[in-house]
């Protein structure tokens, strides 16, 4: 029996779960996506989109949707709070386009959402279903059935693979886990905001240089991002600091005087912008235990945040759900025989790269935060390396390929 005749089923319709969908019905595979909301909103801010997932979105037609809304920056710009002077400069713009083979864009999450659900609407051999919440699943040899709650009532869905895609709060964790592999709160908290083109805290962006820019302001006792969305038409902030565990989601609270003290002592515009730039939602960074399984036997396999949760400083999020969604659909055989092992095989060979993309993440976090004697050194490290030296460091990330159709 082909596996094509059965469905994928996909548990979230957020940036992997949709990725997912749209990847494995390019392979001729049908995709059934339940999502627990009532309707599709646009949680989250901004994201980076470095051409190791630009490519992947390109291949599956959704690159040209989104590129209307997103922005093409020209530079990543690293720069000392207290001074603004500017540290290192790494070229991306028409450079990165041709050293990496696709560009590296910035987008509002919803934006991207967007392009992906307008994907998923066009294909036939996706279905979408909303207000369907996940209530557990079994796996064996003959495939796997979801359980599924709708409107109060319980139902059944069966199919070949079931794609954990539920997000850093997983409730399909626990199965691929044995019940166990929470995620874990990292110690800090993300202050995030959107400020419109044209008001006062833009204007403060873009005199950091965030017209046209990923702008990384650095100082010990916190770090701040900010890149124009939407367009152009806004500006992202989000700026990371120590902080005590707040409730779980996307819109927590915590005392933005936490944020401003923070920022105290920095240069004065950077300083105002605690103030201009309100108000400040907040979440709390959580990661999950990478070593923990992600896949099962009988066909369960998580990707994106529900498999491997990182804390952000590697700007890679997005795009190691992007490419989980495509490797697995890549990996998945069309018939039953071999599944199990492909699966495996897809495990170690994606856990490899994420756990070398969180290196770089702890690396970057070290590095950002450092204070005396080893931001000297980092800022005299800095001094010495050319901008195209600085990207050659990121083509092992920026310049991966997904494997085409099963092939490595």
């Amino acid at each position: 029996m082909d596996a094509r005749d059965r469905p994928v089923l996909i548990a979230g319709a957020g940036v992997a779960g949709l990725t997912a969908a749209l990847a494995f019905a390019r392979r001729g595979f049908q995709a059934r996506v339940f999502e627990r909301a009532p309707r599709l909103e646009a949680v989250g801010a901004g994201l980076q989109l470095s051409p190791n997932a630009t490519h992947i979105l390109r291949r599956l037609g959704v690159l040209d949707l989104l590129r209307p809304r997103a922005v093409q920056p020209d530079a990543v710009l690293l720069k000392d709070a207290a001074s603004l002077r500017e540290l290192a400069r790494v070229p991306l713009g028409e450079a990165a386009e041709r050293r990496w083979g696709a560009p590296y864009l910035v987008a509002h999450r919803g934006d991207l959402q967007q392009a992906l659900l307008d994907g998923v609407a066009g294909n036939p051999a996706i279905e979408l279903v909303l207000e369907a919440s996940v209530r557990g699943a079994t796996a064996g040899t003959g495939g796997v059935e979801l359980l599924v709650e709708r409107t109060g009532q319980p139902s059944q869905s069966a199919g070949m693979l079931l794609v954990g895609a539920d997000g850093v709060w997983s409730t399909l964790r626990g199965l691929a886990n044995g019940g166990g592999g929470t995620s874990r709160f990292a110690g800090e908290l993300a202050w995030r905001t959107t400020v419109p083109a044209g008001s006062a805290a833009a204007g403060l962006v873009a005199r950091l240089g965030g017209a046209g820019n990923v702008v990384a302001i650095l100082h010990p006792g916190f770090h701040m991002i900010a890149y124009p969305v939407s367009g152009g038409e806004a500006f992202n902030l989000v700026a990371f600091t120590k902080g005590e565990r707040i409730e779980e989601g996307w819109s927590g609270k915590a005392d933005p005087e936490i944020l401003a003290r923070a920022m105290r002592g920095t240069a004065p515009e950077l300083a105002r912008l605690a103030g201009d730039a309100a108000p400040w939602l907040v979440w709390p960074l959580h990661t999950v235990d990478q070593r923990r399984p992600w896949v099962m036997p009988g066909g369960v396999a998580l990707i994106g945040d529900a498999a491997h949760a990182m804390t952000p400083f590697a700007a890679q999020g997005a795009a190691m759900a992007i490419e989980d969604a495509e490797t697995l659909a890549a990996s998945v055989p069309g018939s039953p025989a071999g599944a199990t092992g492909a699966l495996a095989a897809w495990e170690r060979e994606r856990k490899a790269r994420v756990a070398r993309v969180a290196r770089r993440g702890a690396l970057n976090h070290l590095a950002w935060h450092a204070a005396g004697p080893v931001a000297l050194a980092r800022d005299a490290f800095l001094r010495l390396r050319r901008p195209e030296s600085l990207a050659a460091d990121m083509d092992w990330l920026y310049g991966w390929r997904a494997p085409e159709d099963g092939t490595r």
